[in-house]
């Protein structure tokens, strides 16, 4: 790739000539060949980024935060007066977060949907239907009515959330990710917050409609609307994301051949490489992190169905205990963006993770130990921040570190597919017996976010040991020192230093190295 300036006088909103790549024998390539790169300014990309969040990250934050709404509500509606409606004691309850979990992980693979097929119609299709279920749900006149919609519910969010991870991939750069991940999955906290507050409101009047029923239909009826915006605003790919300039597609398409070494939409959806499904099943890197995942979804899935109860039962009212679990949801969602953003800067995930799981354990083991309820509050906090931050850098450690878009859809399937039987353990260890203190439920969290600390760090020696596999294969990777210009802007338009070249960084090859 050249290293040369673009003019002096290049407004920021106009891109230089395209600047011919050299090849290894010093022959110049022809503009229009694969690896052909405009020239352009670090502030030029990075207002194409923030477009791109602007765009894309508010439509699936918005969408996330209402499927976790729809999956998490349950919680709020059983001490809303569901529990005594439809006769729900202690088995049948964890039966209703057992059944979504069982879909959840059946319908894992559909993760690769996202790739096969255009993605603005998977989203459509995905978004509708979760969202008329989780509406139906304020209908429902039975235990068994409502364990079939807790099915089908589970089946089509298990397309939404990880497909979304998976989709980021296309569109953001390894060293971005981790953040945008953060932005994604702060949307289960926050909607925590504002599940909270709302059932708060809900069951503090008086409607002539069960305060259930009518948290389900809140709830649920602006997921539905939403499928018109997810049809029209969820782009193909980057260079066909209409809310971008005929320009901007041009630094998308020099991102996409940094990123992978084409540009072409039709090389990365439309099919996937039978071979690397299954290789994924034989890579101990995605393993450890599926079971990084697995540990922390045990806490991950219990806390907001539970956190209602577990306040209420520190001797709060039921409707204090709905305001009180907003709180701790909220500094979670502040400290996912946090951790996930340091992480993308330093290219220090794993022990990102191992800070993160470490809080999340101590905030259990004080819940376990201590019954002065102020502490024990103050420990919500802690494990809500650990546990909800732990899970979007485990997502961005999982994509970092396979070399095809296949691969790392096949990393989502399989961290999923292990990582979502946590919940099979974490929904079942809270027994209403054991009130007010969960000891063995709040034990079992603590265990399995120390332990996936620890495998935060056993992950980190591995991925050390393979890049110095990688450089006695090709070499040590020659870092190209970004210059800066007179506009502020670094040469080469990334924030990071990166292999000299920058062609397919992110896929297997030369200039491939995992992150640390």
């Amino acid at each position: 790739m050249s290293d040369e300036k673009p003019p002096p006088n290049l407004e920021d909103g106009e891109l230089a000539p395209p600047q011919a790549d050299s090849s290894q024998n010093g022959t110049p390539q022809d503009s229009d060949g694969p690896t052909a790169r405009p020239s352009y300014t670090a502030k030029q990309e990075a207002r194409v980024v923030r477009k791109l969040d602007l765009n894309l990250m508010t439509l699936f934050f918005a969408l996330y935060m209402l499927a976790f709404l729809d999956r998490g509500n349950i919680g709020n509606a059983r001490i809303a007066g569901m529990a005594n409606d439809l006769g729900l004691d202690t088995n049948r309850y964890n039966w209703l977060l057992n059944m979504f979990y069982i879909s959840y992980v059946i319908a894992e693979f559909s993760v690769l949907l996202w790739k096969i097929f255009p993605p603005h119609i998977v989203g459509a299709i995905v978004v509708f239907s979760w969202g008329l279920i989780a509406t139906v749900q304020a209908g429902v006149q039975s235990w068994g009515g409502e364990m079939a919609l807790r099915f089908l519910l589970g089946a089509f969010e298990a397309a939404y959330g990880p497909g979304i991870i998976y989709l980021l991939s296309f569109f953001y750069l390894r060293h971005e990710i981790g953040f945008r991940c953060g932005i994604f999955a702060s949307a289960a906290p926050l909607a925590s917050t504002f599940a909270g507050a709302l059932a708060y409101g809900i069951t503090s009047g008086h409607p002539k409609l069960a305060s259930w029923r009518l948290l389900f239909l809140v709830e649920g009826l602006p997921t539905v609307l939403m499928t018109v915006i997810a049809f029209f605003f969820i782009p193909d790919s980057p260079d066909r994301a209409r809310f971008l300039t005929a320009d901007e597609k041009a630094i998308v398409r020099s991102r996409t051949v940094r990123q992978v070494g084409s540009a072409a939409a039709s090389e990365r959806i439309g099919g996937v490489r039978l071979r690397d499904v299954a290789a994924i099943f034989l890579d101990l890197k995605a393993w450890l992190c599926a079971l990084m995942y697995f540990c922390g979804n045990v806490s991950y899935s219990s806390l907001p169905v539970f956190l209602p109860t577990i306040l209420e039962d520190m001797g709060y009212t039921a409707i204090n205990a709905q305001g009180l679990s907003a709180p701790p949801s909220f500094a979670a969602f502040l400290f996912a963006l946090v951790t996930t953003w340091i992480a993308d800067r330093t290219q220090q995930r794993c022990f990102v993770l191992f800070t993160t799981s470490a809080i999340g354990g101590v905030g259990y083991i004080i819940l376990a130990t201590v019954e002065t309820v102020g502490v024990r509050y103050f420990a919500t906090f802690l494990a809500s921040a650990g546990v909800f931050s732990t899970i979007p850098n485990i997502l961005a450690l999982t994509l970092n570190n396979q070399g095809n878009d296949t691969r790392r859809g096949m990393s989502i399937v399989l961290i999923n597919l292990v990582g979502q039987c946590g919940p099979f353990l974490g929904t079942n260890v809270f027994p209403l017996e054991e009130r007010p203190r969960y000891v063995k439920g709040m034990s079992i969290c603590a265990s399995f976010m120390f332990f996936s600390a620890l495998i935060a760090l056993a992950q980190r020696g591995l991925l050390m040991w393979e890049n110095r596999q990688l450089d006695r294969k090709y070499g040590p990777v020659v870092i190209r020192k970004l210059e800066k210009k007179e506009d502020g802007g670094e040469g080469g338009a990334s924030p990071n230093n990166e292999p000299e070249g920058a062609v397919a960084i992110e896929n297997y090859g030369p200039n491939f190295r995992y992150v640390l």
